[in-house]
């Protein structure tokens, strides 16, 4: 269990076509999961000149970025393959550490980005826009 700070390597991004295959975007450099909340106005004339809210729709987005290889077993050419397709994706996101916290849920890639420079890696990037409900675990 990361009981303190740790290093970003350990955070994996898994994916897969069916849910309880997820398995790790090979070569991936970086992950990020944002989640947000619509927060509707709810003001009223009872509100005392100050703005009020309530707490609406829930929304969430994974990014990642990394190298092509396309040996790995979730490559660049598969998440390719699953945007063209429409696939829905079921998605891991946490550490293997027994104890960590682990999120889990589906989504449907809304991105994809190859790039070749000259002389460097070919790289990759991607973001996968979240549907339905997201869960949360401990490894």
């Amino acid at each position: 269990m990361a009981n303190t700070v740790f290093n970003g390597t350990d955070l994996l991004l898994k994916v897969a076509s069916t849910d309880g295959s997820e398995a790790n975007i090979g070569h991936t450099t970086s992950c990020s999961l944002s989640l947000s909340v619509d927060l509707p106005e709810a003001t009223t004339k009872d509100s005392s000149g100050f703005q009020e809210v309530i707490a609406g729709v829930k929304s969430g987005e994974i990014s990642f970025d990394g190298l092509v290889d396309y040996t790995d077993s979730q490559n660049a050419a598969e998440l390719n393959d699953f945007l063209l397709n429409r696939t829905k994706l079921f998605f891991e996101f946490g550490t293997s550490e027994t104890g960590d916290q682990l999120i889990s849920g589906a989504g449907f890639l809304s991105s994809l980005e190859m790039s070749a420079e000259m002389e460097s890696p070919v790289t990759y990037s991607g973001s996968i826009t979240i549907t339905g409900t997201i869960t949360t675990a401990t490894n």
